[in-house]
C-alpha cells in the first residue's frame, strides 16, 4: 500500500500529512502524540488503508509541518488541527488516537459528535487528580515532574534532548533501530526546534494544574462517557498511562467500548504491535460500515 506524504496550507503555516487509502472510504484520522509525528503509524496505515482513506497530520510543530512562532499549548494544537480539518474537507472519520492525540480526539468528539464515526485510542490523555495516578513508574513521575521544573525541564528537554534520546526509546519494548531514531530527531535538531516537545509535558492536567486543560479534558471525558458512537481501546502490558486493570474500569463506564489486549507493551504501542493494532482497526472499521450499510430489517 502507497503512502503519500503532502502538506496543507493551514493558517500562518504548513501541516504535513501521511495519506492512503481511497479518497471515496470513510476517513480514519490518525492523531500522533509526543514527541512523534505521523511516522509512528507508518506500520498501521497500510492495513487500514484496504477499508478507509487515511489521513495522518503532524501535529502543528512536529514531524514535517511548520513551527510557528506560537506557545504550542494544547489550546494551540486545537487550533491548528481544526484548521487542518477544514482545509481538508473533512466532514467525519474514524479517530485514532494516542498520548496528546487522544486528548485532541476526545475534545474534537465533544465538540462535534457528529463527525466521529468511531473512535479507537491507546496510552491515552485523562486528568489526574494526583502525581500518584499519572504513571505506574515512580522513576518516570518523578522525571515528568522534573521536566515540569523552570529551568531543570528546559535544560533536559531544549539542550540535552531527553524526551527524544530517552523517553522515546523507552517507551518501546523492542529496540528501535539507528535509521528509525534518526526519523524521530529529525524534526528536532536544535534547541528552539524542541520547544513544543517541552510544552506537552507542562500541559499535562496532573492535580489540576494547568488549570485550563484540565477543565478542557474534564468536560471532554464528561462528553465521552455519555457518548454512543463505537470505541475500541487498545491495552498494553503493562501499559504506562493505562494499565491492563484500569483499563478494564474505563471502558466499564463506557457505551459501545471494546478491549483489545495487545500483550507486553508500554506508551508508543505502535512500535510494538502495529499489525496488530492495524488489522484490528480495519476489521473494526468494516464492520461498522457494513452494519451502517445493511439494510433494515421490518419485523413481521
Amino acid at each position: 500500500m502507497n503512502i503519500t506524504l503532502a502538506q496543507c496550507p493551514v493558517l500562518d503555516s504548513v501541516i504535513a500529512y501521511r495519506e492512503a487509502g481511497s479518497p471515496d472510504a470513510p476517513v480514519a484520522l490518525f492523531l500522533h502524540g509526543n514527541p512523534t509525528s505521523s511516522y509512528v503509524w507508518r506500520n498501521i496505515i497500510p492495513h487500514v488503508a484496504t477499508v478507509a482513506h487515511c489521513i495522518a497530520p503532524d501535529l502543528i510543530g512536529f514531524g514535517q509541518s511548520g513551527k510557528p512562532d506560537i506557545e504550542y499549548r494544547f489550546r494551540d494544537h486545537v487550533r491548528y488541527l481544526d484548521a487542518f480539518i477544514a482545509a481538508s474537507g473533512i466532514t467525519s472519520a474514524y479517530l485514532v488516537a494516542q498520548d496528546w492525540g487522544s486528548a485532541l480526539a476526545f475534545h474534537l468528539a465533544a465538540r462535534r459528535p457528529a463527525f466521529v464515526r468511531g473512535l479507537a485510542f491507546m496510552e491515552f490523555i485523562r486528568p489526574v487528580p494526583t502525581w500518584e495516578d499519572f504513571h505506574q513508574v515512580a522513576a518516570v513521575r518523578d522525571l515528568f515532574r522534573r521536566f515540569r521544573t523552570a529551568g531543570e525541564g528546559e535544560q533536559m528537554i531544549l539542550q540535552q534532548n531527553v524526551f527524544v534520546e530517552r523517553v522515546l526509546p523507552g517507551s518501546v519494548k523492542r529496540r528501535l533501530s539507528d535509521d528509525e531514531m534518526a526519523a524521530y530527531r529529525a524534526p528536532f535538531p536544535t534547541p528552539e526546534s524542541r520547544r513544543p516537545v517541552w510544552r506537552f509535558p507542562n500541559e499535562l492536567p496532573i492535580a489540576g494544574e494547568p488549570a485550563d486543560v484540565h477543565a478542557t479534558l474534564e468536560q471532554a471525558h464528561a462528553a465521552l462517557a455519555v457518548s454512543d458512537y463505537p470505541k475500541l481501546l487498545f491495552v498494553g502490558d503493562p501499559g504506562a498511562l493505562t494499565s491492563p486493570a484500569f483499563a478494564q474500569r474505563f471502558a466499564g463506564g463506557l457505551k459501545n467500548c471494546r478491549i483489545v489486549p495487545l500483550g507486553a507493551g508500554g506508551h508508543n504501542l505502535q512500535e510494538d504491535h502495529p499489525e496488530a493494532i492495524g488489522r484490528s482497526v480495519a476489521e473494526w472499521i468494516a464492520r461498522i460500515e457494513a452494519a451502517w450499510d445493511a439494510p433494515v430489517r421490518i419485523r413481521a
